[in-house]
């Protein structure tokens, strides 16, 4: 008689646990039964079923994946074996290399997050986010902030708050700022840091989503201000760690940056936060502090035919004799260093893309195809595809975006008290996206 209790009093806790979605009880408890020896009941035997079926189709996935991962590498080693008959070109990969096969699961889960929405061939709106890791970073940033900034006294910080405040305000006026005041880095961590992580990170995606994504790769980060490269690629990685398991992955970063105070407070930041994490990348710095300007007269050059990839992000110039001086050197640059077969990666703001062709951001597809199209041809480059990815969903600005953000957009928690504790903004900030993706080859 006490048996039969018992048994009766565990399969109604396996009801009561699957009616309210509590699938690992489910399980505990399933487990408890079959072990006791006693007899299923029909909801348990279809459950039972449910299980072995999907750890069957989980196998078949897992066999699937292997064999096209198998597949992958051995069309590269053939690739590269044709490559090698010719002995003036380099390769295009070596044979160690592993592209990342796309999850699409993991494609499905990210598109949902940051609720990406293609609005046409080239648009796509972008109004959410991953809080599991945003938030974490985000909070480790403002941690840092906060006790870099409570170092100084009162009074020299906020003379030095403000001298930085006023040089980077001249981004409203789509004018370059000199990013060289004690505080630069600190209020640019602040104001711009976790946006354009934000993009970042979105960039990485459309690279992954289309497998150009390579597990040993060197990158080239121009005006790569405090690592903002190589952080979205850290948090994009970790976000994709519960869905597959990638070979370990290796990546070389090089950061070409005129301000040494940027680099050094980014690195301070990675080994803070993104050296600890639970799955910690394997990737290697390298910092050249060089004015881009200056870089063609110096004795130094860039490691030949070895990047992957080349990134520059926000660093296109404003004014038109800088914006030629600075072209050129990219050029250069895009010739002796990038492998054959490698990819540039531009992020443009749409005001900055219009603006080199004096002209205001409109609703025209052909039109925005052909600046897109002129900009990578002035780079020496032939384009290979770009997304717009926007908060609001439209090229125009005629919104009150302020309005449209708090009630559409994830707000930045950490960074916001800070942002009105340092730089005295009275409105909450959000992450939004506002940039042009360009992908590009020699």
């Amino acid at each position: 008689m006490n048996n039969k209790i018992t048994n009766f009093w565990r399969s109604l806790k396996f009801w009561f646990a699957l009616k309210k979605g509590s699938i690992s009880l489910a399980n505990q408890i399933l487990k408890t039964i079959k072990n006791s020896g006693a007899k299923l009941s029909p909801v348990e035997k279809l459950y039972q079923d449910k299980l072995n079926f999907q750890e069957t189709l989980n196998d078949k996935d897992r066999e699937i994946r292997s064999l096209s991962q198998k597949l992958k590498q051995a069309v590269d080693k053939l690739d590269e074996l044709e490559l090698k008959i010719d002995f003036d070109e380099p390769v295009i990969r070596r044979l160690d290399d592993y592209i990342l096969t796309p999850e699409p699961k993991f494609i499905e889960f990210v598109t949902n997050k940051f609720k990406l929405t293609e609005k046409d061939e080239n648009l796509w709106q972008c109004t959410g986010i991953d809080e599991t890791i945003f938030d974490d970073f985000e909070s480790s940033l403002a941690e840092y902030i906060k006790s870099e900034l409570e170092r100084r006294t009162e009074k020299k910080r906020a003379s030095d708050l403000a001298a930085a405040i006023k040089d980077l305000q001249l981004l409203k006026s789509n004018i370059d700022p000199d990013y060289g005041y004690e505080l630069s880095a600190h209020v640019y961590m602040m104001k711009y840091f976790p946006e354009h992580i934000y993009c970042s990170y979105l960039v990485w995606f459309l690279i992954y989503k289309s497998g150009l994504l390579p597990t040993k790769l060197n990158i080239l980060d121009i005006g790569a201000g405090p690592g903002t490269v190589a952080c979205g690629l850290a948090l994009f990685l970790q976000s994709s760690s519960s869905f597959f398991t990638a070979p370990p992955m290796h990546i070389c970063y090089y950061s070409l940056e005129k301000q040494a105070h940027f680099q050094y407070r980014g690195l301070q930041f990675w080994r803070q936060y993104i050296e600890k994490q639970r799955i910690p990348t394997n990737l290697y710095f390298r910092f050249d502090t060089t004015d881009i300007f200056t870089y063609n007269k110096k004795s130094k050059v860039l490691p030949q035919g070895f990047f992957d990839f080349i990134v520059i992000s926000h660093c296109l110039f404003a004014k038109p004799e800088e914006k030629r001086k600075s072209f050129e050197t990219y050029h250069k640059i895009f010739q002796e260093s990038l492998i054959r077969g490698g990819y540039v990666i531009l992020i443009v703001q749409i005001k900055r893309l219009f603006g080199f062709y004096g002209m205001q951001p409109q609703e025209d597809i052909l039109l925005e195809k052909k600046l897109v199209e002129n900009l990578a041809e002035e780079l020496g480059l032939k384009l290979e595809w770009f997304k717009y990815i926007t908060a609001t969903g439209i090229r125009e600005s005629q919104i009150d975006f302020l309005k449209y953000a708090n009630e559409n957009l994830p707000t930045q928690k950490f960074i916001t008290p800070l942002k009105r504790k340092y730089l005295k903004l009275n409105y909450n900030s959000h992450y939004a996206i506002d940039d042009y993706i360009i992908i590009a080859k020699r």
